[in-house]
């Protein structure tokens, strides 16, 4: 009881009250918290000694009542803090936002767009088909002999006998004279897959781009003349176009064309393998053995088809001096794009 009667309770709260309101932010308000109602304070060290019930009533009331004080003044201070930022932080809506960094098209999409921008001009269809194939479509229907080299697993990726992932976008021409009749003039675009070795210009996974026209009288010349259209549109009219005999199982004749190399200029590269060229794809006027196999008549008519790499365009058009670097994902390259 001497400790109690000690201290002025009285004087003790009304300084403690004083002091909560004075507090001008959060941290001085917990410094006054700590200094008249925390562990080592003289309320709280009194509230540890009291033995009867009236002295207990009177400490735990003071303590009680600032405690409501401290509560009351941490509200206000919220309040004004709330009311400060309501009226010096104000949103001008009218003012333009804060521009958030966009992304771009990837090149090969960049390039694929311009293909058929340039085929579309032509008048061609454009369509993408399935990736996971039949052997029947991808090689059987397309005049590939039981013994040509694509049918092999060290060539294809199969999934099974009959399934595969398609080597080229070729059995989309299938389809589509399966599915009306000419003229038909189309372009198929989309990812194909091979077993290739990864090198400057091949990739186990590419794109390829491949038309087809079919009408009555056409000849080698209307190929050659559509490609080195498109050629021009993609490249410009400074690079130089060239064709050149080839085999493949689905054209006869069959040609192969060829654009200079931006890189060395014609003089000889490790991208262009020292010849000044690079090769686009494979080309030629339709088999009629094709046409047989989808129930059209060779006699009537007559078509070409053309296959090119997507990635191999986007090289040529921006001198890439190796094709990994569209599928790297390196930012350092295709922000320059």
């Amino acid at each position: 009881m001497d400790s109690l009667a000690a201290v002025d309770w009285a004087a003790y709260e009304s300084e403690a009250a004083h002091a909560v309101a004075r507090a001008a932010n959060g941290g001085e308000l917990d410094d006054v918290r700590v200094r008249w109602l925390g562990r080592r304070s003289e309320i709280a060290q009194a509230l540890r000694g009291v033995r009867d019930r009236e002295n207990g009533m009177l400490l735990n009331g003071i303590r009680t009542r600032l405690e409501e004080a401290v509560a009351a003044r941490e509200q206000a201070l919220a309040d004004e803090e709330l009311d400060r930022r309501l009226r010096d932080e104000v949103v001008d809506v009218t003012l333009p936002g804060t521009p958030l960094p966009l992304g771009h098209l990837h090149p090969i999409t960049q390039t694929r767009r311009l293909i058929e921008d340039a085929f579309l001009g032509l008048g061609y269809e454009i369509r993408d088909d399935r990736e996971v194939e039949t052997v029947e479509y991808n090689f059987d229907k397309l005049a590939f002999p039981p013994t040509h080299p694509a049918r092999s697993p060290r060539a294809t990726l199969f999934f099974d006998d009959t399934r595969l992932l398609r080597t080229e976008t070729s059995p989309s021409q299938i389809r589509i004279l399966e599915e009306k009749a000419p003229p038909i003039y189309m372009v198929s675009i989309g990812r194909v897959y091979r077993r290739d070795a990864i090198d400057a210009t091949h990739f186990p996974i590419f794109h390829q781009f491949e038309g087809l026209a079919v009408d009555r009288k056409i000849t080698l010349a209307d190929l050659k003349g559509t490609l080195l259209h498109v050629m021009r549109a993609l490249f410009g009219a400074e690079r130089r176009v060239r064709f050149r005999t080839h085999y493949f199982p689905f054209t006869e004749p069959s040609i192969e064309p060829d654009v200079s190399c931006g890189i060395c200029e014609g003089a000889g590269c490790r991208t262009c393998k020292f010849t000044g060229w690079l090769e686009m794809g494979g080309a030629g006027t339709v088999d009629p053995r094709v046409f047989e196999n989808v129930g059209l008549d060779p006699d009537e008519w007559s078509g070409f088809a053309f296959g090119c790499g997507v990635e191999r365009v986007a090289q040529l058009r921006h001198d890439f001096p190796d094709i990994r670097a569209l599928w790297e994902g390196d930012l350092r390259v295709l922000r320059q794009f």
